[in-house]
């Protein structure tokens, strides 16, 4: 199984591979991987990711879920690969 076969489910938001929530670790790892050289690319693309979550997950009328941790912390302030 390749990072590129860690991809989202909607509308939960797990992954397809390991069922874990997404990004899961091996998608993170991809990503950062995929965006190094881009690391504000990267900031985008799960910023756009996370709110589109966001509209899946109120789509029930539930509370919204704080959904910074799992698509955003993680890729702060990362730095570049030499």
């Amino acid at each position: 199984m390749t990072p590129s076969d860690h991809m989202h489910e909607r509308p939960q938001w797990d992954c397809r591979a390991c069922g874990l929530p997404w990004p899961c670790p091996t998608a993170r790892a991809g990503l950062l991987e995929e965006y190094r050289g881009f690391p504000s690319l990267l900031k985008v693309y799960l910023s756009t990711q996370m709110y589109d979550a966001l509209d899946d997950m109120l789509a029930d009328g539930g509370a919204p879920p704080n959904l910074y941790d799992r698509f955003l912390a993680w890729a702060r302030n990362r730095p570049d690969a030499p």
